[in-house]
Protein backbone atom coordinates (compact mmCIF):
# COMPACT_ATOMS: atom_id res chain seq x y z
CA UNK A 1 0.00 0.00 0.00
CA UNK A 2 1.20 3.77 -1.07
CA UNK A 3 0.00 6.60 1.24
CA UNK A 4 0.09 10.02 -0.22
CA UNK A 5 -1.02 13.57 1.03
CA UNK A 6 -1.92 16.10 -1.39
CA UNK A 7 -2.20 19.83 0.79
CA UNK A 8 -3.75 22.30 -1.06
CA UNK A 9 -2.50 25.69 -2.17
CA UNK A 10 -1.04 27.57 0.63
CA UNK A 11 -1.69 31.27 1.13
CA UNK A 12 0.61 33.67 2.42
CA UNK A 13 3.23 33.52 5.57
CA UNK A 14 0.71 32.43 8.61
CA UNK A 15 -0.30 29.13 6.96
CA UNK A 16 3.14 28.51 5.30
CA UNK A 17 4.65 28.38 8.98
CA UNK A 18 1.89 26.19 9.80
CA UNK A 19 2.40 23.86 7.14
CA UNK A 20 6.23 24.02 7.65
CA UNK A 21 5.63 22.84 11.62
CA UNK A 22 2.96 20.50 10.83
CA UNK A 23 4.62 18.16 7.81
CA UNK A 24 6.67 16.02 9.90
CA UNK A 25 3.50 15.57 12.42
CA UNK A 26 1.44 14.54 9.39
CA UNK A 27 4.20 12.48 7.99
CA UNK A 28 4.73 10.59 10.92
CA UNK A 29 0.73 10.36 12.08
CA UNK A 30 -0.62 8.72 8.33
CA UNK A 31 2.64 7.09 8.19
CA UNK A 32 2.65 8.66 4.72
CA UNK A 33 4.85 7.73 1.60
CA UNK A 34 4.62 11.15 -0.04
CA UNK A 35 3.54 14.10 1.07
CA UNK A 36 2.75 17.09 -1.53
CA UNK A 37 1.32 20.82 -1.30
CA UNK A 38 0.46 23.58 -4.08
CA UNK A 39 2.62 26.34 -3.25
CA UNK A 40 1.77 28.84 -5.69
CA UNK A 41 0.72 31.79 -3.24
CA UNK A 42 2.99 30.98 -0.66
CA UNK A 43 5.18 34.26 -0.71
CA UNK A 44 2.65 36.88 0.50
CA UNK A 45 -0.55 35.52 -1.05
CA UNK A 46 0.91 35.74 -4.56
CA UNK A 47 3.71 33.23 -5.81
CA UNK A 48 6.60 31.74 -4.04
CA UNK A 49 10.23 32.05 -3.47
CA UNK A 50 12.89 29.79 -3.38
CA UNK A 51 13.83 30.31 -0.12
CA UNK A 52 10.26 28.72 0.96
CA UNK A 53 10.69 26.33 -1.95
CA UNK A 54 13.63 24.68 0.09
CA UNK A 55 11.95 25.37 3.98
CA UNK A 56 9.17 23.05 2.51
CA UNK A 57 11.41 20.29 1.25
CA UNK A 58 13.70 20.70 4.40
CA UNK A 59 10.36 19.28 6.76
CA UNK A 60 9.37 17.08 4.34
CA UNK A 61 7.24 18.00 1.58
CA UNK A 62 8.22 15.80 -1.45
CA UNK A 63 7.33 17.35 -4.93
CA UNK A 64 5.32 21.19 -4.79
CA UNK A 65 2.73 22.42 -7.41
CA UNK A 66 2.06 25.25 -8.67
CA UNK A 67 -0.77 27.29 -11.32
CA UNK A 68 -0.95 30.50 -12.42
CA UNK A 69 0.67 32.34 -10.09
CA UNK A 70 3.71 30.80 -10.04
CA UNK A 71 5.67 33.73 -11.91
CA UNK A 72 4.71 36.11 -9.42
CA UNK A 73 8.04 36.56 -7.72
CA UNK A 74 10.48 36.42 -11.15
CA UNK A 75 13.48 34.61 -8.83
CA UNK A 76 11.51 31.64 -8.60
CA UNK A 77 12.54 31.47 -12.73
CA UNK A 78 15.98 30.12 -11.92
CA UNK A 79 15.46 28.11 -9.47
CA UNK A 80 13.07 26.45 -11.19
CA UNK A 81 15.15 25.33 -14.05
CA UNK A 82 17.44 23.60 -11.64
CA UNK A 83 14.78 22.49 -9.07
CA UNK A 84 12.64 19.75 -10.77
CA UNK A 85 10.19 19.12 -7.78
CA UNK A 86 8.91 21.78 -8.11
CA UNK A 87 6.58 22.35 -10.64
CA UNK A 88 4.69 24.60 -12.81
CA UNK A 89 1.87 23.42 -15.03
CA UNK A 90 2.61 21.12 -17.78
CA UNK A 91 0.46 22.86 -20.63
CA UNK A 92 2.16 25.65 -20.31
CA UNK A 93 3.45 27.17 -23.62
CA UNK A 94 7.05 25.14 -25.03
CA UNK A 95 9.69 26.67 -23.67
CA UNK A 96 8.78 27.90 -20.85
CA UNK A 97 10.91 27.01 -17.26
CA UNK A 98 10.51 24.23 -15.33
CA UNK A 99 8.83 21.02 -15.75
CA UNK A 100 4.84 20.23 -15.20
CA UNK A 101 5.81 16.58 -14.41
CA UNK A 102 8.35 14.45 -12.04
CA UNK A 103 8.74 11.06 -10.94
CA UNK A 104 10.37 11.19 -7.72
CA UNK A 105 11.71 7.92 -5.67
CA UNK A 106 11.31 7.70 -1.97
CA UNK A 107 14.35 6.10 0.83
CA UNK A 108 11.82 2.50 0.17
CA UNK A 109 11.70 2.78 -3.53
CA UNK A 110 8.61 3.16 -4.11
CA UNK A 111 7.77 6.05 -6.89
CA UNK A 112 5.57 8.85 -7.19
CA UNK A 113 4.87 10.41 -10.23
CA UNK A 114 3.23 14.15 -10.08
CA UNK A 115 1.88 16.07 -13.25
CA UNK A 116 0.49 19.24 -12.77
CA UNK A 117 -2.01 20.96 -15.41
CA UNK A 118 -3.59 24.23 -15.45
CA UNK A 119 -7.43 24.09 -16.98
CA UNK A 120 -8.40 26.53 -19.69
CA UNK A 121 -11.50 28.09 -18.96
CA UNK A 122 -11.65 31.24 -17.12
CA UNK A 123 -7.87 31.03 -16.64
CA UNK A 124 -4.49 32.33 -18.38
CA UNK A 125 -3.89 31.05 -22.16
CA UNK A 126 -2.33 27.79 -21.87
CA UNK A 127 -2.05 24.95 -24.51
CA UNK A 128 -5.39 22.64 -24.48
CA UNK A 129 -5.35 21.27 -21.26
CA UNK A 130 -7.13 17.37 -22.06
CA UNK A 131 -4.40 16.50 -24.49
CA UNK A 132 -1.37 17.08 -22.97
CA UNK A 133 -2.89 15.18 -19.58
CA UNK A 134 -3.37 12.67 -22.17
CA UNK A 135 -0.16 12.63 -23.69
CA UNK A 136 1.68 12.70 -19.87
CA UNK A 137 -0.36 9.37 -19.24
CA UNK A 138 0.55 7.56 -22.48
CA UNK A 139 3.81 8.53 -21.51
CA UNK A 140 3.72 7.74 -17.62
CA UNK A 141 2.18 4.55 -17.01
CA UNK A 142 1.20 3.05 -13.59
CA UNK A 143 2.92 0.16 -12.34
CA UNK A 144 5.44 0.38 -15.91
CA UNK A 145 6.75 3.62 -14.74
CA UNK A 146 5.31 4.70 -11.07
CA UNK A 147 3.54 3.34 -8.33
CA UNK A 148 1.54 6.18 -8.20
CA UNK A 149 0.72 9.14 -10.10
CA UNK A 150 -0.75 12.48 -8.64
CA UNK A 151 -2.50 15.06 -10.88
CA UNK A 152 -3.19 19.07 -9.50
CA UNK A 153 -5.34 20.54 -11.91
CA UNK A 154 -5.39 23.63 -11.29
CA UNK A 155 -8.61 25.68 -12.61
CA UNK A 156 -11.78 27.56 -12.08
CA UNK A 157 -14.11 25.83 -13.61
CA UNK A 158 -15.10 22.74 -11.69
CA UNK A 159 -17.39 21.29 -15.12
CA UNK A 160 -13.69 21.06 -16.66
CA UNK A 161 -11.80 19.43 -13.43
CA UNK A 162 -14.35 16.57 -13.24
CA UNK A 163 -14.36 15.82 -16.79
CA UNK A 164 -10.41 15.97 -16.47
CA UNK A 165 -10.90 13.18 -13.23
CA UNK A 166 -13.48 10.84 -15.60
CA UNK A 167 -10.42 11.09 -18.76
CA UNK A 168 -7.90 9.72 -15.97
CA UNK A 169 -9.79 7.50 -14.38
CA UNK A 170 -8.20 4.11 -13.75
CA UNK A 171 -4.98 5.50 -14.96
CA UNK A 172 -3.86 8.22 -11.95
CA UNK A 173 -3.89 7.27 -8.55
CA UNK A 174 -5.54 10.56 -7.87
CA UNK A 175 -6.89 13.66 -9.54
CA UNK A 176 -7.28 16.62 -7.25
CA UNK A 177 -8.48 19.85 -7.88
CA UNK A 178 -6.71 22.85 -6.68
CA UNK A 179 -7.11 27.02 -7.24
CA UNK A 180 -10.52 28.24 -6.14
CA UNK A 181 -9.23 27.94 -2.37
CA UNK A 182 -12.76 26.40 -1.43
CA UNK A 183 -13.06 22.55 -0.30
CA UNK A 184 -15.27 20.52 -2.47
CA UNK A 185 -17.45 17.74 -0.58
CA UNK A 186 -17.07 15.05 -3.54
CA UNK A 187 -13.97 13.33 -2.50
CA UNK A 188 -14.54 9.71 -3.87
CA UNK A 189 -12.88 7.03 -5.92
CA UNK A 190 -14.07 6.87 -9.19
CA UNK A 191 -15.52 3.89 -11.00
CA UNK A 192 -12.04 3.17 -12.58
CA UNK A 193 -10.05 3.84 -9.39
CA UNK A 194 -9.02 6.81 -9.21
CA UNK A 195 -9.46 8.99 -6.13
CA UNK A 196 -11.01 12.60 -6.99
CA UNK A 197 -11.87 15.74 -5.45
CA UNK A 198 -12.91 18.89 -7.62
CA UNK A 199 -10.88 21.31 -5.01
CA UNK A 200 -9.00 20.49 -1.67
CA UNK A 201 -9.61 24.06 -0.64
CA UNK A 202 -6.29 26.34 0.72
CA UNK A 203 -4.27 26.06 3.63
CA UNK A 204 -4.89 29.71 4.89
CA UNK A 205 -7.17 31.48 6.84
CA UNK A 206 -11.18 31.04 6.09
CA UNK A 207 -12.47 33.57 7.86
CA UNK A 208 -11.70 35.69 4.32
CA UNK A 209 -12.23 35.75 0.86
CA UNK A 210 -10.35 32.67 -0.62
CA UNK A 211 -7.48 33.52 2.25
CA UNK A 212 -7.55 37.19 1.27
CA UNK A 213 -8.18 40.36 4.04
CA UNK A 214 -12.28 40.22 3.60
CA UNK A 215 -12.97 44.36 3.94
CA UNK A 216 -10.31 44.92 1.07
CA UNK A 217 -11.52 42.35 -0.98
CA UNK A 218 -15.47 43.58 -0.77
CA UNK A 219 -14.87 46.34 -0.87
CA UNK A 220 -13.31 46.03 -4.60
CA UNK A 221 -16.48 43.73 -5.62
CA UNK A 222 -18.94 46.63 -4.75
CA UNK A 223 -16.58 49.66 -6.02
CA UNK A 224 -15.35 51.11 -2.40
CA UNK A 225 -12.06 51.02 -3.33
CA UNK A 226 -8.69 49.67 -5.48
CA UNK A 227 -6.58 48.61 -2.60
CA UNK A 228 -3.75 45.60 -2.98
CA UNK A 229 -5.06 42.50 -1.72
CA UNK A 230 -3.61 41.37 1.44
CA UNK A 231 -3.27 37.93 2.96
CA UNK A 232 -5.68 37.87 6.23
CA UNK A 233 -4.23 37.19 9.17
CA UNK A 234 -6.95 35.00 11.38
CA UNK A 235 -5.98 31.38 12.10
CA UNK A 236 -4.99 28.38 8.92
CA UNK A 237 -7.36 25.70 8.47
CA UNK A 238 -5.00 23.23 6.95
CA UNK A 239 -6.93 21.30 3.72
CA UNK A 240 -5.49 18.44 2.23
CA UNK A 241 -6.46 15.06 0.61
CA UNK A 242 -5.51 11.90 2.12
CA UNK A 243 -4.86 8.94 -0.83
CA UNK A 244 -3.99 5.60 -0.47
CA UNK A 245 -3.42 3.49 -3.15
CA UNK A 246 -2.81 -0.75 -3.24
CA UNK A 247 0.12 -2.56 -5.64
CA UNK A 248 -1.53 -1.54 -8.73
CA UNK A 249 -1.52 1.84 -8.07
CA UNK A 250 -5.92 2.21 -7.61
CA UNK A 251 -7.03 4.11 -4.49
CA UNK A 252 -8.48 2.20 -1.57
CA UNK A 253 -9.24 4.61 0.30
CA UNK A 254 -9.87 8.68 -0.18
CA UNK A 255 -10.69 11.35 2.54
CA UNK A 256 -9.93 15.35 3.13
CA UNK A 257 -8.08 16.34 5.73
CA UNK A 258 -9.06 19.78 7.40
CA UNK A 259 -7.33 21.16 10.40
CA UNK A 260 -6.85 24.01 12.82
CA UNK A 261 -9.03 27.69 12.00
CA UNK A 262 -12.55 27.95 10.55
CA UNK A 263 -13.16 24.33 9.33
CA UNK A 264 -13.83 21.40 10.96
CA UNK A 265 -14.59 18.01 9.33
CA UNK A 266 -18.35 16.91 10.76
Amino acid sequence: MIRVLFLGDIVGRAARHEVIQQVPTLREEHALDFLVANCENAAGGFGVTPKICDALFDVGVDVLTTGNHVWDKPEIIPYIETQPRLLRPLNMPEATPGSGLVTYTNEAGKRLTVVNVMTNLFMAANDPVFSALDGALVRHKLRRDADFILVDAHGEATSEKMALGHMVDGRASMLVGTHTHVPTADQRILPGGTAYQTDTGMCGDYDSVIGMNKEVATDRFIGRGNSRLSVALGAVTICGLLVEADDTGMAQTVRPLRRGGELALA
